[in-house]
């Protein structure tokens, strides 16, 4: 049986993010006033992990070029927490990504390849929201484990965990534990049964530091993330395709989107590649340059700003 182990420093991050969600200033509709859909401002959110924030920077930042009013509401949880804001028209905007928001609506999804999964996504989203153009940037979910750990066990694929995951902690943000693209398919896809779940951050520097120090064996790293590369760990294939296709796309609230917002959004996306993110990644984890500024240095770079 897997159990959880839970940190203190989960537990500060789950209140801080409740504080931020809930805190002042934010009242009335947030549809009123601005610039976007049916007259009012864009509001673009983001999950709670750094690309996702980055790539909402991108998306404000592109919006208010063109003279769109917009709201930030950035860094404020699990798609389990965000995605019916969007579908309520209480944000206007979300970066996604198809593979993994497609397993959300449907977890029974057997769709694999980037044109299957836009077109069930498609199909499936409810009539309130509407996926925009893919981009070429994927960002995949990932096993991922230390160098140390591959050799020792020598492990090079997800299904090698099998005779050892018994003896293994696996750490994820708390989520994952219930996602069939995460703890419940390692589970029912490859058969694994790990010593136990950790609760940590969303692959973030709590995560790296857990496996950096081994304090869990295995973790989900993204695979946009410069740490990777790094720290040298190594990503195991997934020859089952648990994780499906992951293409960066904009999802809207329909009501609240106008041409200007498809159009702008739909650009980034013509323009935004897999090398592109890596290295976005890299300003934002590793130099710790801020996200206006690595959001506006690419938009200028791109003549989208």
């Amino acid at each position: 049986m897997i159990r959880t182990l839970r940190g203190a420093a989960i537990g500060l991050a789950a209140a801080l993010a409740l504080t931020a969600c809930g805190g002042g200033g934010d009242s009335g509709d947030p549809l009123k006033g601005g610039g976007g859909g049916e007259g009012g401002q864009v509001v673009v959110g983001s999950a709670n992990f750094p690309e996702n924030q980055l790539l909402g920077e991108i998306y404000a930042q592109a919006l208010e070029a063109k003279g769109v009013k917009v709201q930030r509401k950035l860094n404020i949880g699990s798609r389990e927490v965000i995605y019916n804001q969007v579908k309520s028209g209480g944000l206007t905007v979300l970066p996604e990504y198809t593979g993994a928001l497609l397993a959300f609506i449907d977890p029974k999804t057997t769709a694999a390849n980037p044109e299957e999964i836009v077109t069930e996504l498609k199909q499936k989203l409810p009539a309130e929201l509407e996926l925009l153009n893919t981009s070429k940037a994927e960002n995949k979910d990932s096993v991922t484990v230390t160098k140390k750990t591959a050799d020792a066990n020598k492990i090079a694929t997800i299904e090698d965990l099998k005779p050892v995951a018994e003896n293994m902690v696996i750490g994820a943000a708390p989520e994952f534990k219930e996602r069939q693209q995460g703890l419940k398919g390692l589970e029912s896809v490859y058969g694994l049964d790990f010593k136990s779940f950790k609760e940590l951050d969303t692959d973030g520097p709590i995560t790296w530091e857990n496996l950096n120090q081994d304090q869990v064996q295995v973790a989900n790293v993204y695979t946009t993330n410069p740490q990777i590369a790094k720290n040298g760990w190594v990503v195991l294939q997934d020859p089952k395709n648990l994780f499906s296709a992951q293409q960066v796309t904009p999802l809207v609230y329909k009501k609240g989107a106008n041409e200007t917002v498809r159009s702008t959004l739909n650009a980034i996306s013509a323009r935004l590649t897999t090398q592109d993110l890596i290295k976005l990644m890299e300003r934002v984890a590793i130099d710790k340059d801020d996200y206006d500024t690595v959001a506006g240095d690419w938009l200028k770079e791109k003549s989208l700003a």
